[in-house]
């Protein structure tokens, strides 16, 4: 279940990987919501456009295909850090210690062979549209006003590399707690209990009143 998970954090080279990481995921999900933002901007433009001046915004539809990969792929590293997407909670929550871990681990491990094979099959799609020697460097266009797609498509390999190393990361964190048995291992997300998570959540509505007590 999102946002029933807590990632721990020390002083070790693994936790400060960790944390530089999610900086560059908390960049690109940042402009996942930028993108979501403009779009937004954009629909208003266009019906404003329309509506008003009957004219409406020219190639709106070509603007929302390029921005997609943005909305749909930047922040997906972001919340595999976070333990964000849906998980099998209540399985994997009854399991404990070395269990746990090497559940996590095999699982960790099969999408990191899924995401491999996307990165190389987005990229292939990506040099298929990239041409150093064509104008504006595209063999394909949108239908609409001719945006050059390449940009767009590159964003999908490059969303799902960051996504492998982070994988890669959890990975090598998984085999560390396996081996040291860790009661508290660092860089992956543990699933919170109720009482962990209503004083999670209890934490965060204390610091909202403490910056804005109105």
């Amino acid at each position: 279940m999102a946002g029933s998970s807590l990632v721990l954090t020390d002083d070790s080279g693994l936790s400060r990987i960790d944390r530089t990481l999610y900086k560059l995921e908390g960049i690109l999900a940042l402009l996942s919501g930028l993108a979501v933002f403009s779009l937004m901007l954009l629909a208003v433009v266009s019906v404003s456009g329309r509506n008003g001046f009957n004219a409406p915004l020219p190639g709106y539809v070509d603007w929302i295909e390029q921005a997609m990969p943005l909305i749909a792929f930047m922040g997906i590293s972001f919340t595999q850090r976070d333990g964000g997407h849906i998980r099998m909670d209540m399985l994997v929550g009854a399991l404990k210690g070395r269990a746990l871990y090497l559940v996590e681990l095999i699982t960790t491990l099969a999408m990191l062979a899924l995401m491999v094979l996307m990165v190389w099959g987005s990229w292939a799609h990506f040099d298929r549209s990239f041409d150093w020697y064509a104008p504006m460097w595209s063999t394909d266009s949108s239908m609409d006003i001719a945006l050059p797609i390449w940009p767009a498509k590159l964003l999908a390999p490059v969303a799902f590399f960051v996504l492998c190393l982070r994988l890669v990361l959890q990975i090598y964190a998984y085999i560390r707690a396996f081996i040291r048995n860790d009661t508290t291992p660092i860089a992956v997300p543990l699933v919170a209990d109720a009482a962990t998570q209503a004083a999670m959540e209890a934490d965060q509505l204390a610091e909202r009143e403490e910056k804005d007590p109105n």
